[in-house]
């Protein structure tokens, strides 16, 4: 077959055919729309989008539905609302934490937790399991009716019956029933309800608030809360397990007593002594150590016992409050299994620290309480943080209640300053603190940026345990006013920034004189120069050289361009080198 011309009549005969196959398929032909186009109806229909929608934002929708309706807008200028950084991370502004306050303490009666049924010798094991079950039921349908009606936020409450059960059981079996709780934040751990149901089971059975973590809180913060106690009447004791387990362990090892504090025995003595005549009982301040701290358990109870000859003292709260940790230390021995992981013991245990004094620990239980957030619930360690999927509330929260230099100071951190329109005393967004710590430990992804995941837990576990330290204060007390270890960061950095200074001026004038004696004093210096050792007296890095130890160095020359013979004589133009012009 020949090859086709380049001009032939082939591209008609194509056109024709194409067109027919469109006309048969019912295409339209390209100036089929010219008669709409000419038409003045307010549309141009050669740029119509006939496209199927089924799903509108709700702008678009609105928009759609104004066209549709003929409705016409002017723009309002100055009408903006903006939305502020608290609300972007789950967190809430000060003034809807005023309101959410006032509706709690108006719905504060409705915080009830569980209680057992009413049960005698006659009632059988069936008809008690079903008759708790019921209860129970009941009393989660009043909690979600709650929620419903009142738009209130609970936080994640215990919901297993077999955990109630468990505290049903060890509030019947003790005589002082004991609520352990975190130092830096009591009220959240605190049950007054609890206190409640044990007077229900039996007039006898005393209640005491155990505040652990005490060691974290200055002398003067403990003072403040056993005064609001006191005005409670609840009975308060301060108790640090971590702190006096150190404390024997130095003193089994050492075989001598620590130090007292003869000044704050003193007070505690004269405070003692008058309050004993307004009241039965005295909250004390300071640390009770182990045999002071079991004194009290058996001075607490005075009326009729579940055993006679046996004091029984249950052991409640909250997950990750040291309840298992305060038997370890009180029996000096690991007779219960302790995790950082809120939820790990799963049974009540009765241990016998001696003859007539039984402790049982139960497991940790969340009460059901009113809770802004759920990023609080995560810093205060209620919720594992390991279980964590959003790290942006709770690292939020860590930044508006850490300063910005406590953070950097305890990190060794150089946190981003706002920028210049914007206010200098705000406190550091959570990508700004986790970029500064990921950068300082290395903590990298795969793409080169700064892992904030992994540094906001770590961050989170700091400031559960203590290291990132923040004190809730009584309702009466401002919290900015209750914060004295923070100011400690502040008399650091003064000092620093002074110290700097001077070392910066001595830092000065050590470089000019170095600069004038290396430098400006050095005689025919050529740069530039490969391998010179010895050139008119200067030596590269030495300073001035003087021409004798110019000479004796000159005949050294280069080692890498010696000869392996010793006894070959050097060249004269090496060893006259330093003498040309």
């Amino acid at each position: 077959m020949g090859k086709k011309k380049a001009g032939g009549g082939g591209g008609l005969g194509r056109a024709l055919i194409k067109e027919r196959i469109q006309a048969s398929r019912g295409g339209k032909r390209s100036d089929s729309w010219l008669h709409t186009s000419e038409l003045n109806d307010g549309y141009d229909w050669g740029r119509l989008n006939l496209q199927s929608v089924t799903e509108q934002s709700s702008m678009d929708d609105f928009l759609a539905t104004a066209e549709l309706a003929g409705t016409e807008f002017v723009a309002e200028k100055l009408n903006i609302k903006f939305v502020p950084a608290e609300a972007r991370a789950g967190l809430i502004t000060a003034e809807e934490k005023i309101r959410l306050v006032k509706l709690h303490d108006e719905n504060k009666h409705f915080l009830r937790i569980p209680r057992r049924p009413h049960w005698d010798d006659n009632t059988s094991p069936d008809e008690l399991q079903q008759a708790e079950k019921d209860s129970f039921l009941e009393w989660r349908r009043e909690l979600a009716q709650l929620e419903e009606e009142q738009k209130l936020i609970l936080t994640p409450f215990e919901r297993n019956l077999e955990f109630w059960r468990q505290l049903w059981r060890v509030i019947e079996r003790s005589d002082v029933v004991i609520q352990i709780v975190d130092a830096r934040n009591p009220l959240l751990f605190r049950c007054p309800d609890l206190e409640s149901y044990v007077k229900e089971v039996s007039e006898h059975k005393v209640n005491m608030l155990l505040v652990n973590k005490a060691d974290l809180l200055t002398r003067e913060q403990r003072r403040t809360w056993a005064r609001h106690f006191q005005k409670e009447g609840l009975r308060a004791v301060f108790w640090s397990a971590l702190a006096e387990g150190t404390r024997l362990d130095a003193e089994e090892k050492v075989d001598c007593l620590l130090m007292q504090e003869q000044d704050d025995d003193e007070s505690d003595t004269e405070e003692e002594g008058t309050a004993h005549s307004s009241s039965e009982f005295y909250n004390s301040s300071r640390l009770l150590r182990k045999d002071e701290l079991l004194d009290t358990f058996k001075a607490a109870h005075r009326g009729l016992r579940c055993k006679d000859g046996q004091l029984t003292v249950g052991l409640v709260g909250y997950p990750n409050v040291g309840k298992s940790s305060t038997i370890n230390t009180i029996l000096r021995n690991k007779k219960v299994s302790v995790s950082a992981t809120p939820g790990h013991t799963k049974h009540f245990q009765t241990l016998y620290v001696e003859t007539g004094l039984c402790l049982c620990d139960c497991p940790g239980l969340v009460m059901p309480s009113f809770v802004s957030t759920k990023a609080e619930m995560i810093c205060s360690g209620i919720l594992p943080i390991d279980q964590m999927r959003d790290h942006v509330p709770p690292i939020c929260y860590i930044c508006q209640t850490i300063p910005r230099h406590v953070l950097e100071g305890t990190y060794g951190i150089n946190i981003i300053r706002p920028r210049e329109d914007e206010d200098p005393d705000r406190p550091p967004t959570s990508e700004e603190l986790l970029m500064a710590y990921g950068y300082m430990r290395g903590f990298m992804t795969s793409h080169g940026q700064p892992d904030q995941s992994r540094s906001a837990r770590y961050i989170l576990k700091d400031y559960v345990n203590g290291k990132l330290l923040y004190c809730h204060p009584p309702p009466d007390v401002n919290a900015k006013d209750f914060q004295p270890q923070h100011k400690t960061f502040l008399n650091r950095d003064t000092e620093f920034c002074d110290l700097s200074s001077t070392a910066n001026q001595q830092k000065i004038k050590r470089i000019e004189n170095v600069v004038d004696k290396n430098f400006f004093h050095q005689e025919n210096v050529q740069a530039l120069s490969k391998g010179v050792q010895s050139i008119m007296g200067y030596k590269p890095g030495s300073g001035p050289v003087g021409p004798e130890r110019a000479g004796t160095e000159g005949m050294v020359g280069k080692p890498w361009k010696k000869h392996s013979n010793k006894n070959k004589k050097e060249k004269v133009r090496r060893l006259n080198k330093h003498l040309d012009a």
